[in-house]
């Protein structure tokens, strides 16, 4: 681990009852789940190769803060110990998940609703748990001597490879599907991490029999993530190409969806849960105390009608504080349009065709086109497509001729 000239004399590690202390003291703000690991030596080397192969798409902050990611004493120098800190969102109010291998070619049925990622139904994570980590802080100001540059926290935005910290703390092991999943709150558990130069004694991770294993410790013969994943995204167990993946396409991808994916998205409207969903593990989950969320689970109900219909008035207003709002309101009607062309719903192609013709927006325009053919109204565009000039939307008419 790097450690530049100049690095802080480290602190005293503190004793087991004051660890346990704030152990405890951390739990109390919400936290379920409050691990320790040491913070070397660096974590992951596999990042380097999957970053090579292109494998997370545009996303070009990873490839930036690779080195970070890698050596977390180029975050903090004289870093000791990270806390890993998880927040389970599983909640039995939830319906139950759909089928991961719906009926239809399409991923759905006429008259279905949009699908949401489960963590979406919530205000923004990031938001509602950075209150708790500045407490945290102050804790361990408070029980181990530590200043306020003897720390650094993140909550899923920082160059911390969390999922890896999460396995070495024993918070969980890491899946086939590339998550965390947890023997007590399956694969549905919220990470943040506190960086800090207090060296705690570390807690064991996961080990059994294949101790050598960093994928599917305990997965066995499992293949349920893979064989479910609607688009093919697992380039290997425990790797996820992001070019693939539903929930990259539907929320980190600013542009145009590649068509050979969209009908792989099925009904699904911001994100994907189908490699979360069909693992066993989550037999033993239980609802979260979920004091550092705060619900939305009323965005369920929104039918894909009202989403076509969304102004960028009514966006603000119901998507307030909401993970979605980062997705503006051009990428959820290029999202709500793929969903239109698979449920097979003929009563959207008003709407459809009405965003075909005339929204504001190329990218929106682009998937409206795309959808209207898919429900077989494509003569009524005839106009719009004489009219068009931007080069991504023709580019779907001529695909459809």
């Amino acid at each position: 681990m790097n450690a530049p000239a100049g690095t802080p004399a480290p602190l005293p590690g503190p004793d087991h009852a004051t660890q346990e202390a704030l152990r405890a003291r951390l739990h109390a703000l919400g936290f379920d789940s409050v691990r320790f690991a040491a913070a070397d030596p660096a974590v992951a080397p596999p990042l380097s190769a999957w970053l090579d192969a292109g494998m997370h798409a545009d996303m070009q902050w990873l490839e930036r803060g690779a080195a970070k990611r890698l050596d977390p004493g180029l975050v903090l120098s004289g870093v000791r110990s990270v806390i890993m800190l998880g927040v389970s969102y599983w909640s039995e109010q939830l319906p139950s998940p759909p089928n991961p291998k719906p009926k239809t070619q399409n991923g759905g049925t006429a008259g279905a609703g949009p699908v949401w990622a489960r963590y979406a139904l919530h205000e923004d994570y990031h938001d509602t748990i950075k209150p708790a980590l500045v407490s945290a802080g102050r804790i361990l100001e408070e029980l181990c001597g530590a200043a306020p540059a003897d720390y650094r926290y993140y909550v899923d935005t920082g160059p911390v490879l969390e999922r890896s910290w999460a396995a070495r703390a024993g918070l969980g092991f890491t899946g086939k599907n590339a998550m965390l999943i947890s023997r007590e709150h399956g694969n549905w558990l919220f990470l943040a991490s506190i960086l800090t130069r207090v060296p705690f004694a570390p807690d064991a991770p996961v080990r059994l029999k294949y101790a050598e294993r960093e994928v599917g410790l305990l997965c066995g013969r499992c293949t349920r993530c893979l064989d479910a994943c609607p688009t093919q995204a697992f380039a290997a167990p425990g790797v996820l190409d992001a070019r693939r993946c539903v929930s990259y396409q539907t929320i980190e991808n600013k542009g145009v969806i590649p068509r050979e994916l969209r009908p792989g998205i099925g009904a699904r409207i911001y994100g994907c849960d189908v490699c979360l969903e069909v693992c066993p593990w989550n037999r033993f989950a239980r609802d979260g105390r979920r004091l550092l969320l705060s619900a939305r689970y009323d965005l369920a109900a929104l039918s894909l009608a009202e989403l076509l219909a969304l102004t960028p008035e009514s966006f603000a207003t119901v998507f307030r504080r909401t993970p979605i709002k980062r997705l503006k309101l051009a990428g959820l009607l290029r999202n709500a349009c793929v969903v239109a062309g698979n449920i097979g719903d003929v009563s959207l192609l008003p709407a459809l065709v009405g965003l075909a013709a005339g929204h504001a927006s190329p990218l929106v325009r682009a998937h409206a086109v795309w959808a209207v053919h898919r429900l077989g109204g494509g003569a009524a565009l005839a106009a719009a497509r004489a009219a068009e000039t931007d080069a991504s939307v023709c580019a779907e008419y001529a695909a459809e001729s």
